[in-house]
């Protein structure tokens, strides 16, 4: 009997081969669909690298710089850019889901459909990126700056604005504030009149001017212009 359950045990074994998982190739080259999971890839020249499709969940891109880069369908989930650039990269359908960037620049990117949910982006530059149907749910966006940025129909709800300067971004259909923290946000000269979720609140928390537009039903504090904000 012994022998018989051996014999049958290498036949299954056979059949179906167990799955070994596959260890990230951290020494390769930049490549479309690699695999940099968890790689450490800091302080490094890596402008205008194709890393489309490419498995870069937690790898570490502190102070990379990445301008230029393919990060098109790339999945970066918990990855770290602390001080990294990506100017000018393209990032369409990108997932930054919890990275962490503070004072990084995503200054042009262009990342419609990305996410950055839950990413912890303080003092990050997005100045004249593209952000259409971008979510920035959840995430910690205090004093980042979105200067001539496109952000139709993005998602801020649940985010964290405090000081975020959104005044110089232009919102072409509904943006979603719901629950966003907008302590300070600077909002002057932007037409809010179609954007969702704002309440009276929020409103009263940020920075406009005569020149903002609410929705109906909201009104602008006494309290604007706010001062000049200071580093």
């Amino acid at each position: 009997m012994q022998r018989s359950s051996l014999g049958l045990l290498a036949l299954v074994l056979l059949a179906f081969p167990p799955v070994v998982a596959r260890a990230a190739d951290c020494g390769s080259m930049a490549s479309p669909k690699l695999d940099w999971q968890e790689c450490t890839k800091k302080n490094l020249m890596l402008q205008g690298s194709d890393l489309e499709g490419a498995n870069l969940v937690g790898t570490d891109f502190s102070l990379t710089d990445l301008a230029g880069a393919n990060f098109k369908s790339a999945n970066l989930e918990k990855a770290t850019l602390v001080r990294a650039s990506l100017e000018g990269a393209h990032a369409e359908g990108a997932n930054f889901a919890k990275i962490e960037a503070y004072r990084s620049s995503f200054a042009n990117i262009a990342a419609d459909g990305a996410s950055f949910a839950g990413a912890e982006l303080q003092r990050a530059n997005f100045a004249g990126a593209r952000l259409a149907g971008t979510s920035f749910e959840k995430a910690e966006l205090g004093r980042a700056d979105f200067d001539k940025a496109v952000l139709t129909g993005a998602k801020f709800s649940f985010a964290n604005l405090s000081r975020a300067d959104l005044s110089g971004a232009t919102f072409e259909t509904t943006p979603m504030f719901d629950r966003a923290f907008m302590f300070l946000t600077r909002i002057e000269g932007l037409d809010l009149s179609a954007a969702a979720g704002l309440e009276q609140a929020q409103i009263d928390l940020a920075c406009g001017d005569a020149s903002t537009k609410l929705p109906a039903g909201l009104s602008a504090p006494t309290t604007w212009p706010c001062p000049a904000e200071r580093e």
